[in-house]
């Protein structure tokens, strides 16, 4: 009986091993990073405040409950203005010394997290909620474009309260097919037209987890048209859009 040759092994380019160790660097940095950064949040947990923290706590908040109603008595809503139906909403400030009203309108338009972004029917109401939160987020008219490459790059539904990725057009008819809506480009022309049943799919859709650009930008609580980055960007929406897709 012959025996058998050994089989050639597969070339492997240099370039490519290099690469793979790369990355197997930078994954056991990264797991490292977020061990520390885990083991600072829990010391921090610990430590104990001082008088002081607790009164300056005590009057951010209120500070903050002071501005947002001098907002909404000072400012006009822009109904007149509006250029588009439809606005997309992104959190880009968080703080633990908001007025517990700003935290529960943020959590009522869904982003309860910093660079979540959700989109919004323009109306009234919406733009009143906005005008609230100012200090916290930044909003704009999306380009059908926009829409179209947030919704395939980062859309997820929500399934018995679970986040499911839109992978498989039969999840989006289980959920949506009674308002003869079953595939992607469904949900997109529908958020794009802000159609009849704009509501039913954003609240199918999970809010949109955006990243976070290898350069952390520095968002500025200042209003966008005075140089910072809050408020409405009207159709300058879509450059910003583009970075953190």
């Amino acid at each position: 009986m012959a025996e058998e040759q050994p089989q050639p092994l597969n070339y492997v380019h240099e370039t490519v091993l290099k690469k793979r160790k790369n990355n197997e660097e930078w994954a056991i940095k990264r797991k490292a990073r977020l061990t520390e950064r885990k083991r600072i949040k829990e010391s921090l947990k610990l430590a104990i405040k001082r008088p002081e923290e607790f009164v300056k706590e005590y009057r951010d908040k209120e500070l903050d409950f002071v501005r947002m109603k001098q907002r909404l008595k000072l400012r006009r809503l822009p109904t007149d203005t509006v250029k588009s139906k439809l606005l997309f909403v992104v959190r880009i400030h968080g703080s633990k010394d908001m007025h517990p009203r700003t935290r529960q309108i943020l959590q009522k338009l869904r982003l309860r997290h910093i660079l979540s972004g959700v989109f919004l029917k323009t109306n009234e109401a919406n733009l009143k909620m906005l005008l609230s939160v100012e200090p916290f987020v930044t909003y704009g008219y999306p380009s059908l474009k926009s829409v179209k490459d947030l919704i395939y790059k980062k859309g997820c539904g929500k399934m018995d309260k679970e986040r499911v990725p839109l992978t498989d057009n039969n999840v989006i008819e289980q959920a949506l097919g009674k308002h003869g809506i079953i595939c992607l480009e469904d949900i997109v022309h529908e958020i794009a037209t802000v159609g009849s049943h704009f509501r039913e799919v954003t609240n199918f859709l999970w809010p949109l987890k955006l990243k976070c650009p290898e350069r952390r930008l520095r968002m500025k609580k200042k209003l966008y048209k005075e140089g910072g980055d809050t408020g409405n960007r009207e159709d300058h929406i879509n450059e910003l859009i583009d970075k953190l897709n």
